[in-house]
């Protein structure tokens, strides 16, 4: 209860808090020292490690940038094709990087095209229904995100220039209200997509994480879940998601007019469209070829892809079946292995592809801990007895049906979720939701993947997640603009996880009966 006060709170940093049951547990006689500490240190832990090393190779040779670029190239910038260009990207890049690291990497490249049509607005604002000839000049951007957000002010201060000294900032800085719905527009949705593409693997978000290593501790017998299980029920999610948040935010920023917003005709489009597109080709052009380490980062990365889905795909032996013992090997194998491999091939004839320096500036400690906190209590929870006590107290329940149940855990999740961290909700309601599941005799994966889907969606407040803060203080959006869209992705979110698991979820996981593994659970837990 002290550590979810604490998370709950943010009364002391998430991972100081989730050292409270390091020492409570052993002063109180719950467990000893050297049981709590082994649980601070789990397979997942090695598994996010190496996707991180991944992640470090990625951004260090911009392979996120040329990949964000081409994709944005390929949409154009029709403002409903940018948006859903800017979305895809995110989304793809999202579900192999952090939310928050995708965010900042993708929203400087947003902005730079966004000042652009800004400014081209200003200096003819009555070229929004024109056509005309790009100029020739060169834009002189450099690659780099840190000179994105330079030129990004400067292009702010050039844009204001045009514009009468009776007008207040926050009106100067658009030229027509059409302009500002566009950035409010485009700006959200990077966030949103970032959540959406978080949902897609088991190591996009460290909420999927948490849900995997706690499921497979509370549950050792139960082989359900693993990266390709995951993928197959969680990627026509996140393509649905993703289709209806773009209608959405398309809808209540743009309007209903896709054939103005989305038409790929050359004739159609705009000065200032023209000059955006132009701008993204010569970013993509400054990039040069690519390089022999985008080319090693790159084949890393479909290399630990395939070997997931490869490993016990389910439906045929997977490669660990070419192995005589079997259970030894799971994706975090896979991922440190491929991780190592980093530091070891060059890049050059004397630099490696990454250095620990690169490595240390992504990892997030912070949530390895929280993430050990959180299975230092499911074990405190187990041994206590504490479990078993919360699901007696919710026999009241059983009268519902299980989809009845799952919305409401859903429900009261992305409720939550919306003022305390991600992480910290989840790590306090699992223990809950998995001794709810098995007093009702449901299959807790028809609660818990649910609800651990529906704990991203805190996309109505800046404090929701950190993409939230980072959207919010390029000052294009505000805390209204934020809830009204939000709270439609928060209800398009929770509907789709529901089609889901009451669809192609129910033969995937076999959610129509109380499996062993769970049985065998709830039985020794009542002893």
């Amino acid at each position: 209860m002290v550590t979810a006060v604490y998370w709950v709170s943010e009364a002391v940093p998430l991972g100081a808090a989730a050292l409270v049951p390091a020492f409570l547990y052993p002063l109180f006689g719950v467990l000893k020292s050297s049981e709590v500490a082994a649980e601070y240190c789990k397979d997942t832990t090695l598994l996010l490690m190496g996707v991180i090393c991944l992640a470090a190779s990625i951004e260090k040779w911009n392979l996120h940038k040329r990949i964000a670029l081409r994709m944005v190239m390929i949409a154009g910038a029709k403002p409903g094709m940018l948006v859903l260009g800017f979305m895809c990207c995110t989304v793809f890049l999202s579900m192999w990087l952090s939310n928050t690291s995708t965010t900042a990497m993708v929203m400087p490249i947003a902005e730079a095209v966004l000042q652009q049509l800004i400014c081209t607005g200003l200096a003819d604002s009555h070229d929004d229904s024109e056509t005309a000839e790009v100029p020739e000049e060169d834009s002189g951007m450099s690659g780099s995100f840190t000179t994105f957000l330079q030129i990004s002010v400067s292009l702010k201060r050039v844009c204001h220039s045009h514009v009468t000294g009776n007008k207040n900032l926050k009106d100067s800085q658009y030229p027509t209200k059409r302009d500002h719905m566009i950035c409010k527009c485009l700006s959200l949705s990077i966030t949103y997509a970032a959540t959406i593409g978080g949902l897609i693997t088991i190591t996009g978000t460290s909420t999927n994480l948490i849900f995997a290593e706690q499921f497979n501790t509370r549950y050792p017998d139960a082989k359900v879940i693993n990266f390709g299980t995951w993928f197959i029920f969680s990627f026509p999610i996140a393509i649905i998601m993703l289709v209806l948040t773009w209608l959405w935010l398309h809808f209540l920023f743009l309007g209903c007019n896709f054939r103005e917003t989305c038409s790929l005709s050359k004739k159609r489009k705009t000065r200032r469209e023209m000059l955006s597109e132009r701008r993204i080709h010569e970013e993509y052009a400054k990039l040069g070829p690519i390089s022999y380490p985008e080319v090693v980062t790159g084949v890393f990365f479909i290399l630990m892809t395939l070997l997931w889905f490869t490993r016990e795909p389910g439906f045929v032996p997977g490669w660990t079946s070419l192995f005589e013992k079997k259970g030894y090997r799971t994706d975090a194998t896979v991922s440190v292995l491929l991780g190592f491999l980093l530091f070891l091939i060059p890049s050059d004839p004397l630099a490696p592809m990454i250095t620990w320096k690169d490595f240390q500036r992504l990892m997030p400690w912070e949530i390895v801990i929280l993430v050990g906190g959180g299975y230092a209590l499911a074990a405190g929870c187990k041994v206590s007895g504490l479990s078993v006590w919360i699901g007696r107290q919710l026999e009241p329940m059983s009268g519902l049906p299980p989809w009845a149940v799952t919305l409401l855990a859903c429900l009261l999740v992305s409720a939550v979720t919306e003022f305390a961290s991600n992480p910290a909700t989840l790590t306090v309601f699992l223990p809950i939701l998995s001794a709810l599941s098995e007093t009702l005799h449901i299959n807790p994966l028809h609660t818990l993947i649910p609800s651990t889907m529906c704990v991203s969606f805190g996309v109505m407040l800046p404090v929701g997640n950190p993409p939230n803060a980072i959207v919010f203080s390029y000052g294009h959006v505000q805390i209204r603009d934020m809830v009204k869209a939000g709270f439609g992705v928060n209800l398009i979110g929770v509907a789709v996880v529901m089609l889901a698991i009451t669809t192609w979820g129910v033969p995937l996981f076999n959610l129509t009966e109380f499996p062993a593994w769970a049985l065998a659970r709830n039985v020794t837990g009542s002893l």
